[in-house]
């Protein structure tokens, strides 16, 4: 007999996805749901099918606890900051993600792609010059950016997007500094040099985020950090919104006019984002530059995640 799944993330758009589900689940959709909508239902499944970047619902102890027939949780994501891990390992809940499949994720450039971008808007202060033109005003004075070829860019952290974005990064940049902390990188051009966190927080001109939002993370930028850079460092995080605390970026920011953030996530992204510190700050702020997690969401790499862990999936249920 087949398992029932619940799928609370948009997949309509993934070409193959449902016609693959339904040949192994019994599949119900809900495309946007509340927690009060899945807790009313999630007691008839065996599995759900999220995402972190649509989806209001952290799956909680009380879900699982809801949940009396779940075997397993899907995500089409390598972070699972959006699940309680403990919990669920606790009740033999299986939770299947992308995390350690290379032969997928590695195929999946999107998001430090995405970094490249939110890097180069900010520096050549891309949205704020065209409002300006929206506005009829045709003045490039205010919009003054800068070279890459001379500037400094820090990469903390050199797992598979940290490589890719140096790739990127290696024809455009003055210099490169990599802060890794578990492992020595061979300097294989040049450009690239390892460093201690405190230098390259000192020096860089730009730094990119790179790192999982583990427990020893939370909070990787904070006051102490954030007091040994350049007043003028432009921070990007397309990592978790949680790896950032938002009080003290925010008051960095305010006494550091030409300092800039641009992220593609935010602290508590899954329950509480629009009281989000740095979303309020950028209301009436340029120096922070939002998009609403979009670093993986490309067809391509949707396609290859959605169907690569679906098809991960049916093999831990078979």
């Amino acid at each position: 007999m087949k398992k029932k799944i619940l799928v609370i993330t948009p997949i309509s758009h993934i070409n193959g996805l449902e016609e693959l589900l339904k040949k192994h689940f019994i599949l119900t959709k809900l495309d946007d749901p509340n927690k009060k909508q899945v807790l009313k239902i999630v007691h008839k499944y065996d599995v759900i099918f999220t995402n972190p970047n649509m989806s209001k619902v952290f799956i909680s102890k009380e879900i699982m606890n809801k949940g009396k027939k779940l075997s397993s949780i899907c995500t089409a994501s390598t972070g699972t900051n959006h699940i309680d891990l403990k919990f669920a390992k606790k009740n033999n809940v299986k939770v299947i993600s992308l995390r350690n499949n290379k032969n997928i994720i590695n195929k999946i450039s999107s998001t430090a792609e995405h970094a490249l971008s939110l890097m180069l808007a900010k520096i050549r202060k891309i949205p704020e010059s065209n409002q300006s033109v929206k506005n009829n005003i045709w003045d490039y004075r205010p919009f003054i950016g800068r070279q890459l070829n001379n500037m400094k860019i820090g990469i903390v952290g050199y797992g598979r997007l940290g490589k890719m974005l140096v790739k990127y990064l290696l024809p455009l940049a003055g210099k490169i500094f990599i802060y890794e902390k578990q492992f020595t990188i061979k300097n294989v051009n040049k450009k690239i040099k390892q460093v201690s966190l405190k230098k390259l927080l000192m020096e860089s001109d730009a730094i990119s985020l790179h790192i999982h939002a583990d427990k020893i993370n939370i909070d990787f930028i904070n006051k102490k950090t954030l007091n040994l850079m350049k007043n003028n460092v432009l921070i990007v995080n397309t990592s978790r919104g949680e790896i950032i605390n938002e009080t003290d970026l925010v008051s960095f920011l305010r006494k550091n006019k030409k300092a800039q953030y641009a992220t593609d996530v935010l602290k508590g992204e899954i329950l509480d984002k629009f009281n989000s510190k740095v979303l309020q700050y950028s209301r009436n702020s340029n120096q922070i530059l939002i998009t609403p997690h979009i670093g993986g969401m490309t067809k391509d790499a949707q396609e290859l995640a959605y169907l690569g862990v679906a098809k991960k999936l049916i093999l831990n249920n078979l």
